[in-house]
């Protein structure tokens, strides 16, 4: 099963997006809350070459973008594919 890792903040809709998305299609994930989280968010700037936004959304340790990407890789059924790879 893929490792997936979603930075995330409590105000957040397209965080909650995102989770619903990967709820549906029954893969769990790790969520890093970086709303009040300095060393956290360190830790997303420094992963994502500092790029505030959120979500942050990581498949196998790799950035994938945020909600409307990862909506675009099920689309195209790339994301499936990423999803199959072990990790």
């Amino acid at each position: 099963m893929a490792d997936i890792v979603i930075y995330r903040t409590e105000y957040c809709p397209y965080c909650d997006m995102a989770k619903r998305l990967f709820d549906e299609i029954g893969v769990t994930y790790e969520q890093i809350d970086v709303t009040n989280d300095a060393e956290a968010r360190a830790e997303l700037l420094e992963r994502t070459g500092g790029k505030r936004t959120v979500p942050q959304i990581f498949i196998n340790g790799q950035s994938v973008g945020g909600f409307t990407d990862v909506q675009a890789l099920k689309r195209t059924g790339e994301l499936d594919k990423m999803l199959a790879v072990e990790s």
